[in-house]
Order: C-alpha cells, then sequence, then structure tokens
C-alpha cells in the first residue's frame, strides 16, 4: 500500500484532484477540509471490495478492500493524529520514527503548490530524513 499511497499523492493528489488537495497545503481556517473527501473516495471503493468480496465469497477481492481500511486507519493514525496533530493525543513524542515522518512531512509540506513536491509517501521515508533527526539528536544531547 505505500507504494500505491506514493503514486497516488504524487499523480492524483498533486495531479488532477490538486483542488481537493490544496487546502492541506495551505491552510484555511476550520476544523475540516476539502481534503478530507479523500476519506470517501477511497473507503467507498474499500467498502464495496470488503461486501461484495464476501458475498460472492471473492475472498481476495475482500482482502484487497480490507487492506485499504487497515491502510486508512493507519492514515488517520500517523498522518492525522501524529503527523499533523489534528487530534492532540500524541504531541510530545520524542521517539526517533515519528520525528522523523514528522520531518519528512514538514519537507512535503514546504511546497504550497503543487507541483516541485518532496516525500509523498507516509510511512516510510527516505534516508535523508533519517540523517537529519540523527543529527537533531545529537544537537538536543550536547550540554
Amino acid at each position: 500500500m505505500e507504494g500505491i499511497t506514493w503514486l497516488t499523492h504524487r499523480y492524483v493528489m498533486h495531479g488532477f484532484l490538486w483542488y481537493l488537495h490544496e487546502d492541506h497545503h495551505q491552510k484555511g481556517s476550520g476544523f475540516f477540509e476539502k481534503n478530507d473527501a479523500f476519506f470517501l473516495i477511497f473507503a467507498i471503493p474499500s467498502w464495496l471490495c470488503i461486501m461484495l468480496g464476501l458475498q460472492h465469497q471473492v475472498y481476495w477481492t475482500a482482502a484487497i478492500g480490507f487492506g485499504v481500511a487497515m491502510y486508512g486507519l493507519a492514515y488517520f493514525l500517523v498522518h492525522d493524529v501524529i503527523i499533523h496533530q489534528r487530534f492532540p493525543w500524541f504531541t510530545r513524542s520524542n521517539n526517533r520514527y515519528v520525528r522523523t515522518i514528522r520531518w519528512a512531512h514538514k519537507m512535503h509540506h514546504k511546497h504550497l503548490e503543487k507541483q516541485e513536491g518532496e516525500s509523498f509517501g507516509m510511512l516510510i521515508v527516505a534516508s535523508r530524513y533519517w540523517q537529519k533527526t540523527r543529527r537533531d539528536k545529537h544537537i538536543q544531547q550536547k550540554p
């Protein structure tokens, strides 16, 4: 799913559906964003795959639906809760993985337009972001 997510984020969200994703990069007022519509864009096919796959005993289709649903849950927890802190549940984590994915996502959001982006994944990030958080940890530990 991470590879599909990267491709979808890069070529769909930063492509022909930018008008839904744009307010995620150029934050406006209010809790909800047009970007939240992607929940339905992915949840409906997931639900249909699960429902139809189980009804017709095409279990590989149901498995795809469950996989998309589980990734959706991971997206909510990692992207909305941990990275963007839309819900203040994990606001003070010093875990290196959390710091790394937050840094990579911050670098993604420094681009306010759909072109010239970077770090389109969510759970797997490039080594340069890991190196950045390693340097930051050493700086924080010095007296």
